[in-house]
């Protein structure tokens, strides 16, 4: 296996990721109890699968007990533009960067495959490769491998790439020397735990998903509460506030796929209302946005609307007062309420 560590490196960088760096399954012992605590305070919200999958994902090495070394892998997904500036238009939705062109679990996983047949052919063994769909704690073993450091944010990121990159994982049963883990550089720092519009941060480094605007858009289901209605603005799909506040995205690297990037941030809210379930799927297909539903999304939608200040959207909630979804309905009317009081 001479050299086979540093021809992996370069190879890995052919196809376009921006790191690799390579650690153990059992190299990050703390996870449980994080998991643990996480899970008990229910700052999963409806989240359950992490509580049903705690003994995997809390401990990699469990996942596949035959795996040796996990090559941890980042890729690009960099911004040309502040995702920010959109909050300044009402009139559109603001969607997170990484979910405006193609679904980064196909893209990854591709380069994810090919990688794993190339260190197949160099050297013989067994390989199983993840991306975001599996109880493997990526984040974590990111830090292990030395990819980078979680964040106040809990987002992995580097010196090297700031934070605006996927995770990828290829776990082997090859022995391959292994990286020094990266150690915390966020110092008194707390740009990014200021920018949170919802305070989901009780503390640093912790996340209550169920005040994260992400987590309201995509995996909460049903009405979300009043008060953080009116804090969401005109985000749609995700959040990129933490994200962007951070200091270290001076060193970021362009994305190395432009399919990342598919012009679909800024949508108009007026145009989105009036999607139907095969509208939607049809404007969102190959898009990670598409998972969602139309249901949660127009949902989404129509809290923007409501947020806008703009009555001229009235004419685009008033329909959906009588949606077949009462979800739906109910943040239809909610939107109308708003504004008329406006």
């Amino acid at each position: 296996m001479d050299g086979l560590k540093e021809r992996l490196v370069g190879q890995a960088l052919a196809e376009g990721f921006v790191a690799c760096r390579i650690c153990r399954p059992w190299d990050v012992p703390e996870v449980p109890d994080r998991l643990a605590e996480f899970v008990e305070a229910g700052y999963h919200g409806q989240m359950g699968w992490m509580a049903d999958r705690m003994a995997w994902r809390g401990n990699p090495a469990a996942l596949w007990p035959e795996a040796k070394s996990v090559i941890m892998l980042a890729e690009s997904y960099a911004p040309e533009h502040d995702p920010r500036d959109v909050l300044q238009r009402p009139d559109l939705g603001a969607v997170s960067v990484y979910a405006q062109g193609r679904d980064y679990h196909d893209v990854v996983k591709k380069r994810l495959k090919r990688l794993a047949r190339w260190l197949i052919e160099q050297q013989s063994c067994e390989v199983k490769v993840f991306v975001d769909t599996a109880p493997v704690p990526e984040k974590p073993l990111g830090q292990a491998a030395g990819l980078g450091w979680q964040g106040k944010h809990t987002n992995l990121l580097s010196r090297d790439w700031g934070n605006w990159a996927f995770l990828g994982a290829i776990f082997t049963t090859l022995d391959l020397p292994q990286d020094m883990a990266e150690v915390d550089h966020c110092g008194s720092c707390r740009a990014c735990l200021d920018a949170c519009p919802t305070d989901a941060f009780p503390a640093p480094y912790r996340l209550d998903a169920r005040r994260c605007i992400s987590y309201l858009t995509i995996e909460h289901k049903g009405p979300v509460d009043a008060e953080l209605r009116a804090l969401m603005g005109n985000r749609i799909y995700g959040c990129d506030d933490c994200l962007a506040a951070c200091p270290w995205n001076k060193f970021a690297v362009a994305a190395s796929d432009m399919r990342y990037h598919g012009g679909g941030g800024a949508p108009d809210l007026a145009t989105l209302a009036g999607l139907d379930d095969a509208a939607f799927r049809a404007r969102f297909s190959g898009s990670p946005i598409k998972r969602i539903g139309r249901d949660r999304f127009v949902r989404n939608v129509l809290y923007a609307i409501g947020n806008s200040g703009k009555p001229a959207l009235a004419e685009a909630a008033k329909p959906l007062t009588l949606d077949p979804d009462p979800t739906v309905a109910d943040a239809a009317r909610w939107a109308l309420d708003r504004l008329t009081a406006k």
